[in-house]
């Protein structure tokens, strides 16, 4: 081990390195890569914690793990493939959540240094409220296919983990899902929750039935607004037998009110009813809503005995196992009729209210996921996917590395040197990227720390939120789960109101279990109201000041805003911004001027050197690329346009949507989602110079 050999490192570290006690939070890719520096870096007293289990698809890229690993705890079976390293070394391993309450503050601080290898957000922002409260420096690293990133979280020195925005996670209307899918990932979502209504946890958001209060199916004026009621009305003797069948129907609730789990057992899981069901009687109502068609193509309804082919049930078992082919309508029937009844059989063992959760590794489950989705696509005529297409989308995978894992966990333990010896300084974020920048470095450090967010929620001094919410529809329960623990990753948290003192909700079991179905109007929550907010496992409080809206249908229903600035109307932000260009235009006309260039209109975003990230349109939330300049590459790029020529593409008529300019970098804005968010490749809202001109410098900010 290298901290056993005297004149590897100097004196004073290989004592540090000997005596250190290290935590490891993840057992995966990185996890597995750290794990074996920090062991053959000398380092004696090691701790991993990892909840998951080994998986075939591991055996890639995660080299502490063998076939005969399969199912076993990735920590136990790391410590010990670690160990035939060195088998001296302390390792203590954990199979078992790092949220879970065993592992509070207590836990944390009797580490010198904690180094994250996570592979999801609400973990990480743990971690990184566990080591701030611990006073604990973080080492947090992650990485998207070929790019990965290294950075230092260490309190009151540098920004953590929750001071910057992250990328807003991708939504889509209910009523695209239910009614008017245009691209793959709609069927997936709409397979997803099939799923869930047959088999696991159903969520009143995740129906998939027809959705007959779609505003497009219904009738338009003359401004493209639907129309109302008592114009409705007026027409009634006009409506086609269709459009009267569709209302009856809705009124009855032949569709909207049917209980698909209930329905799908009182049918034995008949495969045929339920793919009737499901792919043409639910298409055929759609076909009804004769609006939704005008301007789209109308979907074409399935019926299974048209699927059926004779003689080929014995072919069509392996159908599944090709991963990579994209299956023909008929072979999606059969591994939709093989899946349906391997999920039932299991789900039926399951005692009480017991159910199943959707994996992306679950053999039955992503099969079933797979085939439904194709049908559906084959039926509003969208490209279908292969299955391992399928589950690329579904569970949010960027493809791992494996070089990439090596590079980034070899820098976490390099820099974990410089954190024992207290050289912050050298301690700047490493990011690796695919190909190198104009200095021909693929491993690009920050120019220096950045430091602490004063208006972070999470790690300011007096930590505090406005939240934006419809106060007469969003009730206690949905308050807590949705807004405290899944948007502000709380784990037990006690709210009360700040001018009466009256606890709003409590950590003890059944304490204000009467209040979770009431809403907040209901118990005087309103504009402008104080909740203080408690996480005593998380030793975090946070104040959040009640600004009510009245949401639109479809609407998210709450906001999280870090600063009270972020909530002026709309029109008075347009009149600063309007105001400011035209300012900085007054400071760049001398420059202008002196070129010998005219004045021009600016038709796109501003172009003024105010600080301000550049935006990226991306279609998932697991990583966030910020394209940034070095001062030398600007000299360059300044030189090389006086000679180069570019031609401009074709303008079209569509108006463009101006970019927001955010002018004040501390603004902290965190969404629950966006419907806004247009679907699509990602596409960065930046001129770029011609690449043999000049190689813009590109920093990934890994989630």
């Amino acid at each position: 081990m290298a901290a056993a050999i005297d004149g590897v490192f100097p004196a004073t570290l290989q004592e540090l390195v000997k005596k250190s006690k290290v935590l490891v939070v993840g057992a995966g890719g990185i996890g597995c890569e750290v794990l074996k520096n920090l062991v053959l870096s000398g380092f004696t007293d090691i701790e991993i914690i990892d909840l998951d289990t080994i998986d075939l698809s591991n055996l890639n890229r995660q080299f502490l793990f063998h076939r005969e690993h399969v199912g076993k705890s990735k920590a136990r079976v790391a410590r010990e493939s670690a160990l035939s390293f060195n088998p001296d070394a302390k390792i203590t391993a954990y199979h078992d959540s790092v949220t879970s309450t065993d592992y509070g503050v207590n836990f944390f601080k009797k580490f010198d240094l904690v180094l994250s290898a996570l592979d999801n957000r609400a973990a990480r922002n743990h971690v990184n409220r566990m080591c701030l409260n611990a006073d604990v420096p973080l080492i947090e690293s992650g990485t998207a296919g070929y790019n990965g990133q290294v950075e230092l979280i260490k309190r009151g020195l540098t920004q953590c983990y929750e001071c910057t925005p992250k990328d807003k996670q991708r939504s889509f209307p209910g009523c695209t899902i239910r009614n008017t899918p245009s691209e793959p990932i709609h069927c997936i979502v709409w397979a997803k929750h099939l799923f869930n209504q047959l088999f696991g946890e159903s969520l009143e958001d995740e129906d998939i039935s027809p959705d007959a209060a779609d505003p497009d199916a219904k009738e338009k004026d003359g401004d493209g607004e639907p129309k109302k009621d008592d114009e409705n009305e007026k027409e009634k003797g006009e409506e086609s037998k269709e459009e009267k069948e569709a209302k009856e129907d809705t009124a009855n609730g032949n569709i909207v009110r049917i209980n698909t789990r209930q329905w799908a057992r009182d049918c034995n899981y008949d495969a045929g009813k339920l793919f009737n069901k499901f792919f043409n009687e639910d298409i055929t109502y759609l076909l009804r809503m004769s609006n939704l068609w005008k301007t789209r193509k109308a979907p074409v309804p399935v019926q299974w005995d048209t699927l059926q082919s004779e003689g080929s049930s014995g072919d069509q078992k392996d159908v599944a196992k090709q991963h990579h082919k994209v299956w023909s309508i008929e072979e999606c029937a059969q591994v939709f009729a093989n899946s349906l009844k391997e999920l039932s059989g299991t789900f039926l063992k399951l005692e009480g209210d017991d159910t199943l959760a959707w994996d992306k590794d679950d053999q039955p489950a992503m099969d079933f996921v797979a085939a439904c989705a194709n049908v559906r696509s084959h039926i509003f005529d969208i490209e279908r996917k292969s299955r391992f297409e399928i589950k690329s989308m579904a569970g949010n995978i960027i493809p791992a590395i494996a070089t990439t894992n090596a590079i980034t966990a070899g820098i976490s333990v390099m820099r974990s040197f410089k954190v024992l010896e207290a050289k912050w300084e050298q301690c700047k974020a490493v990011y690796a990227r695919l190909r190198p920048n104009a200095r021909n470095h693929f491993l690009v450090p920050d120019a220096s720390l950045p430091g602490p967010n004063p208006n972070c929620y999470v790690c300011a001094s007096d930590p505090a939120i406005t939240l934006k919410i419809d106060t007469k529809r969003l009730r206690i329960k949905e308050l807590r789960d949705e807004v405290l623990v899944k948007t502000l990753n709380m784990l037990n948290p006690d709210v009360t109101v700040e001018s009466s003192g009256s606890i709003l909700i409590s950590s003890e079991e059944g304490e204000t279990e009467c209040n979770e179905g009431k809403l907040l109007s209901e118990l005087n929550i309103v504009d402008g109201v104080i909740l203080k907010c408690d996480d005593f496992f998380q030793n975090y409080e946070l104040s959040i000041i009640i600004s009510h809206f009245d949401a639109e249908r479809d609407e998210n229903l709450f906001e999280v805003v870090a600063d009270a600035s972020q909530l002026k109307p709309k029109d008075e932000e347009q009149k600063k911004d309007t105001v400011e260009a035209k300012e900085d235009d007054q400071k760049t006309a001398t420059k202008r001027s002196a070129n010998g260039e005219e004045d021009s209109k600016d038709d796109g975003p501003s172009t003024s050197k105010r600080s301000r990230p550049t935006e990226v349109v991306e279609e998932d939330d697991d990583d966030c690329l910020v394209i940034e300049e070095d001062e030398d590459q600007a000299e360059v790029v300044i030189v090389a346009t006086d000679k180069l020529s570019v031609q401009s593409p074709p303008k079209s008529g569509a108006k463009r949507k101006p970019c927001e300019v955010i002018e004040d970098e501390d603004i902290t804005e965190i969404l629950d989602s966006s419907d806004d968010e247009p679907a699509g490749p990602t596409k960065c809202k930046r001129s770029r110079l011609d690449e043999s001109s000049s190689n813009p410098v590109e920093v990934i900010s890994i989630d």
